[in-house]
């Protein structure tokens, strides 16, 4: 039995999950096997009646990735640190996190990041309190068929005392698994005199996990021009355009003086942010 914070133990009926997930071009989805709280720790180190909230161990500092966005383009392969801080008054034995993507953990989940290690790494700070560590690797072709996985992950925390009480809590907190995305630029004419127009045009793209390739950006989405001098090292917003269709950029600007022009765009939800290399255009 699952809830937002499930306090256990017991002896535990063991159950799994194993939902099976579509296909995307050539790629086969393995079925998503998301483990009980009872088959993570074992039933074995359950006591033998349910305990109250306050038994349980208590967690916090729950952090994955080092607090950064995992962003994935069409070959990615990441392996990343999660980690979080347990206590309870007998101490702390092991300790559980992954990643899921769904709205429920038992009847709708369609994206797991599972550990990779059988028990977490729990270094003891005092007789109590326990920092425990885990590894998560992930890929854009065996994770993350679909585009629609991307956005806000859902990231499970759980502990286990040395007396066999176990927290856990399947909507902990989020974190954002975005599609990794490529900004290009040229501004034209170079070399150009001072007081003409110069033509600044680009295209954004980003990964497109279903065919592992980059397509487009829809129309309207927010990207900023910027100029730094040649002698600068500090970028400065000129303006802010909309992509066109297939996230194509393209704007005007008065030559002034030497220096790069390039888009940033500071990302959505299921989109990383990126910067496109300054394109340098002299002024004569």
């Amino acid at each position: 039995m699952r809830a937002t914070v499930v306090a256990v133990s017991g002896a535990l009926a063991l159950s799994a999950l194993a939902v099976p997930a579509a296909q995307a071009d050539s790629r086969d989805a393995a079925s998503i096997d998301k483990p009980s709280v009872a088959e993570r720790f074992g039933a074995s180190s359950a006591k033998s009646a349910f305990s109250t909230a306050a038994d349980v161990p208590t967690v916090s500092n729950v952090t994955v990735n080092a607090g950064k966005n995992l962003v994935f383009g069409t070959t990615t392969v990441k392996t990343f640190n999660v980690s979080l801080t347990a206590t309870h008054a007998s101490g702390i034995a092991d300790a559980y996190i992954d990643l899921w993507h769904g709205t429920d953990p038992v009847n709708d989940i369609d994206g797991y990041f599972p550990p990779n290690e059988e028990a977490a790494t729990c270094t003891a700070v005092s007789a109590t309190t326990s920092n425990c560590k885990l590894t998560i690797t992930a890929s854009t072709y065996d994770n993350l068929l679909f585009n629609s996985l991307a956005g806000n992950w859902h990231v499970t925390a759980a502990a286990l005392s040395n007396d066999g009480e176990i927290y856990l809590n399947d909507f902990y907190k989020t974190h954002k698994v975005q599609r990794a995305a490529k900004l290009t630029v040229n501004a034209s004419p170079e070399p150009v005199a001072k007081g003409k127009t110069i033509t600044v045009s680009g295209k954004l793209t980003r990964a497109n996990w279903e065919t592992l390739g980059y397509s487009g950006m829809p129309s309207g989405q927010s990207v900023v021009l910027q100029f730094r001098k040649k002698d600068s090292t500090t970028y400065s917003n000129v303006k802010g355009i909309k992509t066109l269709s297939g996230g194509a950029l393209k704007t005007t600007v008065t030559a002034s003086t030497d220096g790069y022009y390039r888009f940033t765009y500071a990302g959505i939800t299921s989109t990383a942010a990126v910067n496109a290399t300054g394109d340098f255009v002299d002024v004569q």
